[in-house]
């Protein structure tokens, strides 16, 4: 009986040391010479985030931060975007050209929803902070996508 409890313990410790070694393998194959794009676009996105978190904004204010953060999003989809394009092989550039036209369209519905619910009748002067939350967000995100897929060339 002993035997066996000590089978088990060995079967476990076993696991776990294979657990821990693919995991260190995994790490391994990331390239840390690879360019921090994600460290990057958050360094540079910073100025905007810190405007948008500013206590005494007023509801002016607020939009303001939110439409000149949501201009410094685009720029930046639109560089990701650019930079992934020619490192991709033609027919991978055309699924990607097609994924991006219908995120597009994804994005537009998303913020006419946006507008038309969060209206002030609605939500009073905290609409305009939402409106911009929310639409902000959805363009970082796809940013933050298209940098991860760059982080593979």
């Amino acid at each position: 009986m002993n035997f066996s409890i000590l089978q088990k313990k060995i079967a476990c410790l076993a696991a776990i040391t294979v657990v821990c070694f693919l995991t260190t393998l995994t790490y391994a194959i990331d390239n840390p010479e690879a360019p921090d794009y994600i460290g990057e676009f958050k360094s540079r996105e910073k100025v905007f985030i810190d405007k948008i978190n500013n206590p005494k904004n007023t509801n002016q204010e607020y939009l303001a931060a939110y439409n000149g953060y949501l201009i410094f999003l685009e720029k930046e989809l639109n560089t990701a975007f650019s930079s992934l394009i020619p490192k991709l092989a033609k027919d991978q550039q055309e699924e990607l050209k097609n994924s991006q036209k219908k995120w597009l369209k994804f994005r537009d519905a998303e913020f006419e929803f946006i507008i038309n619910n969060w209206a002030r009748d609605n939500f009073g002067s905290s609409a305009w902070i939402s409106r911009g939350d929310y639409r902000t967000t959805i363009v970082r995100e796809r940013v933050i996508q298209l940098l991860y897929y760059l982080l593979n060339y």
